[in-house]
Order: C-alpha cells, then sequence, then structure tokens
C-alpha cells in the first residue's frame, strides 16, 4: 500500500503506583528524521526505541514522546518510612553510644532523609524497559496503520486526478488534423490572394514545416507513459514518494511543451488545466513516504 509521511499513534500503560506513556507524530520530509522528547526517569531507552523506528520506517519527520508519571495513590506510599531500614538505624544508634555517651542521637530530619528511608514502591528502569519495548511495537503498529489509511486517501486523489489527465490527453489528440487542414486553407486563400498562379509544391512545404512544428504526437505519448507508471506504482505501493515526485517533474515538462507548440486556444487551455492538476498530485505526493 502508499504510505503517508503523516501519522500518529498513543499508547498508555497502568504499572501499579506509576503509568507510562507514548506518543508517535510525524509529518512530511525528504529523510527519516527521529526527534525524541522523554521523561528524565525513562531518558536510557532513546536508543532501543531509536533502533525500532529506524528498522521500520523510511522517511518523515517522526517525533517520539515518552514520559513516566507517578499516580495519585502512589504519593501515599512515599510518605511511609521504611520500617526495616529505621530498626537498623536505631540499633546502630544505640552501639554507636555505648562507645560514645556523648554522642546526639539522630533527628528526625535526618532520619527522613537517609537514603532509602521513605519507602519508594516505584519499579527500576530495567524494570521498566521490557514494558517500554512492548509499548514502542503497538504504537509502531497503530502509526503505520494511520499511515496506510491516510496513504489509500492520497492514493485515491492522486488517481482521480491521473484518470482526469488521461481523458486531457484525449482531448488534445483529435485536434491536431483539424488544425493542420485549417492551416492549409488558410495559406491556400492568402496566397490565392497575393499571387495569380497557385505553388501547390510551396504549398504542401509550408503545411509540412507547419504540422512539424506543432506536432505534439510525441508530447502525448510520454504523457500517457508517465501517467500509466504513475497508475503502476500506486497499484503496487511501497516506499514511492520520491518516485512519483520525479514523475510529476516529467508531467509538468510535457505540459509545459505542449502549451509552447499549441496552435490553437482549445489547445492552450487543455495544456493549463493539466498543469493544474498535475500540481495538485505534487501537492499530495509530498505526503507519501
Amino acid at each position: 500500500m502508499i504510505l503517508s509521511m503523516t501519522g500518529f499513534a498513543v499508547q498508555h500503560r497502568e504499572l501499579g503506583s506509576v503509568s507510562l506513556h507514548i506518543e508517535l507524530r510525524s509529518v512530511n520530509s525528504r529523510f527519516l528524521d527521529l526527534s525524541f522528547r522523554l521523561g528524565d526517569d525513562v531518558r536510557l531507552a532513546e536508543p532501543a526505541l531509536r533502533e525500532m523506528l529506524t528498522a521500520r520506517l523510511n522517511r518523515g519527520k517522526v517525533e517520539c514522546r515518552l514520559y513516566l508519571q507517578k499516580n495519585d495513590a502512589a504519593s501515599v506510599a512515599e510518605m511511609s518510612l521504611n520500617g526495616a531500614l529505621l530498626q537498623q538505624l536505631k540499633a546502630a544508634q544505640t552501639q554507636a553510644q555505648a562507645v560514645f555517651p556523648q554522642a546526639k542521637a539522630l533527628s528526625v530530619g535526618e532520619l527522613l532523609r537517609w537514603p532509602g528511608m521513605l519507602a519508594d514502591d516505584s519499579l527500576a528502569f530495567d524494570e521498566l524497559m521490557p514494558v517500554i519495548r512492548e509499548m514502542a511495537e503497538s504504537a509502531i503498529d497503530e502509526f503505520l496503520a494511520s499511515r496506510q489509511r491516510e496513504g489509500a486517501k492520497l492514493a485515491a486523489i492522486i488517481g482521480d486526478r491521473v484518470e482526469g489527465m488521461r481523458a486531457l490527453v484525449e482531448r488534445a489528440k483529435p485536434q491536431m488534423p483539424q488544425l493542420v487542414a485549417a492551416y492549409q486553407s488558410k495559406l491556400t486563400e492568402r496566397l490565392r490572394e497575393a499571387v495569380a498562379t497557385l505553388d501547390e509544391d510551396r504549398i504542401r512545404q509550408e503545411v509540412a514545416l507547419f504540422a512539424q512544428r506543432i506536432d505534439v504526437d510525441e508530447e502525448l505519448d510520454r504523457l500517457r507513459t508517465h501517467l500509466d507508471e504513475v497508475g503502476r506504482i500506486l497499484k503496487k505501493g511501497g516506499i514511492s514518494g520520491k518516485r512519483l515526485d520525479f514523475l510529476m517533474q516529467e508531467l509538468n515538462r510535457e505540459a509545459n511543451t505542449l502549451a509552447s507548440k499549441s496552435a490553437a486556444t482549445d489547445v492552450t487551455a487543455v495544456a493549463m488545466e493539466m498543469k493544474v492538476l498535475i500540481e495538485q498530485m505534487r501537492e499530495q505526493v509530498q505526503n507519501i513516504e
């Protein structure tokens, strides 16, 4: 399928006293451009996340947000004391005062600031990492699915414009013989008015030169070929944005040539309509991976 470079996904996990939140979003870019906004508690996950994203994405400016949030109930747990550590400190203080009777007892402030005294049931990073990987995989799956849905819409829009271009090519083709015949008639009339004797050879030469000058069969054939290739790529899918962008340039080149060689306002109008459709397709192609 055709993939858009625009996508969004979010995953959330509750882990007791904390919750994990990961978010992916992207816009179009010529290359794969990754940026990370990670909370301090999960900053070490960046290399793994970068590897996972690089393995499955090819283009786009992608922003990955990951943060850990403590739940409201966690504040109660944070204020509870570590009973075992408190007893150990009490025993150590008793032993120390037996040797140094004049030593001051530990203050409440010192006890509360003692490392590990306040109970903390939050998970260590090593325990979080498997959950982060699982969340990231799910988020990337959801992210790619959103890109596929958007890509299908883009492919449909471009496909409609391709059919419009085909109709314009067929409109331009039948007018060439009519233009040559009209020019021959006009040239013959002018020469008849200007000279007494018509030079049939000269008329044929002038008409042949005119027909050669306004002949756009080659341009129309190339337009058909490029449109066929656009249709083939849309059907095949995959990474195709750069190829489609190149074809838009080629279509525009042929439309410009068609306009410059036009000998009738109708053909000029057809070329201008083509350029409008090409520009509409080009805008959509910029969002394709």
